[in-house]
């Protein structure tokens, strides 16, 4: 209702710290769906955290991987959100029922994945040393892109704001733009230092509103370009950033780039510490620098689509930041003074009169004779920071916010649930069914329908090798790589029966996956090691929510089975 008057009044970027998000477990990504009513949260135990940004509570949580979960995108309409882990699993989501569609396993790491801003059935997916991939989820086919050089292929992809275009850049600064549907080259240049030398490329984001996109490089400099000018100058073109953006004090290199809702503001993450960079676009100045805690280490930064405000991921915890609200009375009533002490007020005659019987009738005019019209309160207008240039209509079919379910204490006593033999009877015509089958369809443990298994598609690509780790679980090559434990901790078989302590539902700790230290910053003897950590790594040991009614049980309480001493000692 009010989004209309967030254009007009003051400036449209954040000023300060406005709480945290506690997921529990540890958060690696986040990512606001079309609307901004509600962020999803990838975490360090495969868990997948919906927050109602409004409420700032949870509103659900879907367990999708076993993995920590690296990359999230949200489909258009809000239903679907697709999520890429560190074991190179694509799984796509059905946000309201928190079933896995289907998945699919690739030979190497996901560096990213974006669901198509129009299609929703078509999936960017960037793997580590290999051609960005087209995916159908339909009929579950895929599309390598054509790249510049094929033994370049450290490739980062985007689709440009309505997908009709994508954006590929590699290690040498080529970037190359294709048709969608087509995967035609449409235009191409190269991004330059000073001194003609390229630069790799980072990252490739573009805005929310308007053509222009920003290009994240090594070198430290933010290019923003206008999309229009590069579909101009076609192939081996030679456009001119509309503004640089760098830290020229520092020469911070920058982790994590966006634009904001409007795309009239861009923030910047540094890589060396938590600190956000604000830039406006149209001059290019700093207008702001946000500092977190000192020592840690920032993850991810992401814009509210509609407001001033951003969410950034440092030590596992998402930090919000927005304006400082001031109450001005003023707005309600333009003549109101506030008063430091009471003053006496002297009534005029007939101020509260409910007819002031002196008083003329005036001639009605302008205004006044506007007020006899009839007024139409039953048609609802769309929101306009809601809808695209090309729309006229707000998506009647979006998922705006997620419904919440009481939660019955006592399954057993729920006078609405059914019979306790429904199960039972239900089951029986079924006894002719294959064993496999049976599994299938039988009632789950928590009482409701089993979920349907999800189904898996193995992607193959050419010369792609396969042994590469993800930049988050530590360096490829070395001799304590965490690969081998990751995920959550599986229980001991007979290893541990002395050990004395068990976890206790809603208590104590979620087993924590052990990042590499240049996520966290540890820096003891043991940091970059596997296994449940070394002795520089803290595992961090968390309650249940404020609430209590969102934490779950760890996994081996779940499963009944003991977990690894080493993953739940701090």
């Amino acid at each position: 209702m009010n989004l209309e008057l967030l254009e007009s009044f003051g400036q449209n970027y954040p000023e300060e710290a406005d709480g945290t998000l506690d997921c529990i477990s540890m958060a690696l990504t986040c990512t606001f769906n079309r609307w901004g009513t509600l962020l999803a949260v990838g975490c360090n135990d495969g868990r997948i955290v919906i927050w109602d940004f409004l409420t700032r509570g949870i509103a659900k949580i879907i367990s999708a991987h076993i993995h920590p979960v690296c990359s999230l995108c949200w489909s258009r309409d809000g239903h679907k959100l697709v999520s890429a882990s560190t074991d190179n699993i694509v799984s796509q989501w059905d946000v309201l029922t928190g079933d896995c569609d289907q998945r699919f396993r690739f030979p190497s790491p996901i560096l990213k994945l974006q669901c198509h801003p129009r299609d929703m059935d078509k999936v960017l997916v960037c793997p580590m040393k290999s051609a960005p991939v087209l995916l159908t989820l339909s009929d579950s086919k895929h599309v390598v892109l054509p790249v510049d050089d094929d033994s370049d292929l450290n490739v980062v992809a985007a689709f440009d704001r309505r997908g009709e275009y994508i954006y590929t850049g590699n290690a040498k600064g080529k970037i190359l733009v294709l048709n969608t549907n087509t995967q035609e080259l449409v235009a191409s240049f190269r991004v330059t230092t000073g001194t003609s030398n390229t630069t790799a490329i980072k990252s490739i984001e573009f805005a929310r509103k308007g053509s222009c996109f920003l290009i994240n490089t090594a070198d430290r400099i933010i290019r923003v370009y206008d999309g229009r000018e590069i579909l101009t100058c076609g192939r081996d073109g030679e456009p001119e950033p509309m503004q640089k953006l760098q830290d020229l004090v520092n020469r911070t290199p920058w982790k994590r780039c966006c634009f904001s809702g409007d795309g009239e503001y861009i923030v910047a993450g540094s890589a060396r510490q938590h600190a956000l960079y604000i830039w406006e676009k149209s001059i290019g100045n700093l207008v702001k620098i946000l500092h977190g805690t000192r020592g840690e280490l920032l993850l991810d930064v992401a814009w509210h689509p509609v407001r001033p405000i951003i969410a950034s991921i440092s030590s596992g915890v998402v930090s919000i930041w927005a304006q400082n609200q001031v109450e001005n009375w003023s707005a309600f009533a333009p003549d109101f003074k506030e008063l430091d002490e009471n003053v006496e007020y002297e009534e005029r005659e007939s101020e509260f009169d409910i007819e002031d019987e002196d008083k003329s009738e005036p001639e009605q005019t302008g205004a006044d004779a506007a007020e006899d019209e009839e007024v139409d309160v039953t048609t609802v207008d769309p929101i306009v920071a809601f809808c695209s240039s090309d729309e006229e209509l707000e998506d009647s079919k979006a998922l705006l916010y997620l419904p919440i379910a009481p939660e019955v204490e006592d399954p057993e006593e729920n006078p609405f649930g059914p019979p306790p033999d429904a199960s039972v009877q239900a089951a029986a015509p079924e006894d002719t069914l294959a064993g496999s089958d049976k599994k299938q369809r039988q009632p789950s443990s928590e009482g409701g329908p089993a979920k349907k298994k999800a189904r898996t598609t193995t992607i193959e690509l050419q010369g792609v090798p396969s042994d590469e780790v993800h930049p988050l679980l530590g360096v490829k090559g070395d001799g304590k790589s965490k690969k081998k434990t990751a995920g959550r901790p599986k229980g001991s078989k007979g290893k541990d029966k002395d050990f004395s302590f068990r976890p206790k539902p809603y208590r104590g700790e979620r087993p924590s996956f052990p990042i590499g230290p240049e996520v966290l910053g540890s820096s003891g003897p043991g940091g970059g090691g596997g296994g449940g950590g070394g002795e520089g790594m803290k595992v961090r040991a968390e309650g249940g929510l404020a609430t209590g009614k969102h934490a779950t049980a760890p996994a081996a309480a779940k499963s009944g089975s003991s977990a690894s001493p080493a993953a739940l000692l701090v």
